[in-house]
């Protein structure tokens, strides 16, 4: 990155993807101040502790409050939006909490942006915006909606996206889960060993969000390639790395989920730029000429097929192992190695 001695605010900064931008640039020049954006004090203060690094400023506040995210956007030159409601039951019960957070939230963000002038926002998205089913996925795919049309409206701001997969190890997902189901002897269990995922790490999603930095115009979203396996050898993998002989129950799909996640749709296909690891899918810029929406259409649609966990590289047993032995949260829990790992 040509990018040197910049302000960075990140929203929803002590999560995951937070963590790991900070392993990534906290040791280099090109950020002479890092803002951590939340609303939990406690991890906060976990991390200020950890890292005790002068570069790295903490800031309480809510993304639902716009006063809250403008101070803190202030003399900020780039914005990573991670901040988000993204657990797939909780937000089926909660819908409307969702919709604060993902949606006016986001709003509030590039607001703020827009208003303090800030370079680049990148709005971190997911693979449950394509096609959504639940609650998480559509409050996803709204917010891509906000943010693009406020690309377009943004003068000094440029405004893009990117859209990912499920992160390997990140707080809440299946690695953990099963891997402490493995740990204390239980059943794991399954929805459906059928069911595919598309499987990528957090360093993968940071390099996704820089490329999307470095390359993105006003309203891009960008999307990286990425294989996938299914929940059944996930789990096959596990037990194997773990020599364990845990039972498996299947227990069904829960509510909201589906058989495959959609990366890119057939519609984003058509107009998707192949840049090598990733697809660029520019912005839909008609204006409001109805007719480009329900006269006009296009032939090519219907020949397309979607980018999803079904259709992509399929891994098995033996590639997933190689991914998951990789991973911080393996190498410490199940080989005991000093390894640091990402909290949240």
């Amino acid at each position: 990155m040509k990018i040197q001695n910049k302000t960075l605010l990140i929203t929803g900064g002590t999560g995951s993807f937070g963590n790991a931008v900070l392993n990534r640039f906290l040791n280099t020049d090109h950020f002479k101040e890092i803002r951590i954006f939340s609303r939990d004090e406690k991890k906060q203060d976990d991390m200020r502790n950890q890292l005790k690094n002068d570069k790295l400023k903490f800031y309480i506040g809510d993304v639902r409050d716009y006063t809250s995210v403008e101070k803190a956007m202030r003399g900020v030159d780039y914005v990573f939006h991670a901040a988000a409601l993204k657990q797939v039951p909780s937000c089926e019960f909660f819908p409307l909490e969702a919709a604060k957070t993902n949606v006016f939230g986001t709003q509030n963000v590039i607001d703020a942006a827009s208003a303090n002038k800030v370079k680049k926002v990148i709005c971190l998205s997911t693979d449950k915006a394509a096609y959504p089913i639940n609650a998480m996925g559509i409050s996803k795919a709204l917010m891509e909606k906000v943010a693009i049309a406020a690309s377009r409206n943004t003068v000094d701001t440029t405004v893009c996206l990117t859209r990912y997969g499920n992160v390997m190890g990140s707080r809440g997902s299946v690695i953990p889960l099963f891997l402490k189901q493995i740990q204390e002897g239980k059943t794991i269990t399954i929805t459906d060993p059928n069911m595919t995922r598309f499987l990528m790490s957090l360093e993968e999603a940071v390099e996704l969000v820089l490329f999307a930095f470095e390359h993105g115009n006003p309203g891009d979203l960008f999307v990286n390639k990425a294989p996938a396996g299914t929940i059944g050898d996930l789990a096959q993998a596990l037990k194997e790395i773990c020599n364990a002989d845990n039972e498996v129950k299947i227990i069904g799909t829960r509510h909201g989920e589906k058989l495959y996640e959609t990366l890119c749709t057939r519609e984003e296909m058509v107009k998707a730029e192949d840049m090598g690891e990733f697809y660029r899918v520019p912005a839909d810029n008609r204006d409001l000429n109805y007719a480009r929406y329900f006269s006009e259409g296009i032939e090519d649609v219907s020949a397309i097929e979607d980018y999803h966990s079904h259709n992509t590289e399929r891994l098995g047993v033996e590639g997933t192992k190689a991914l998951l032995l990789k991973l911080p949260l393996i190498r410490k829990e199940v080989f005991g190695e000093d390894v640091a790992q990402m909290p949240g």
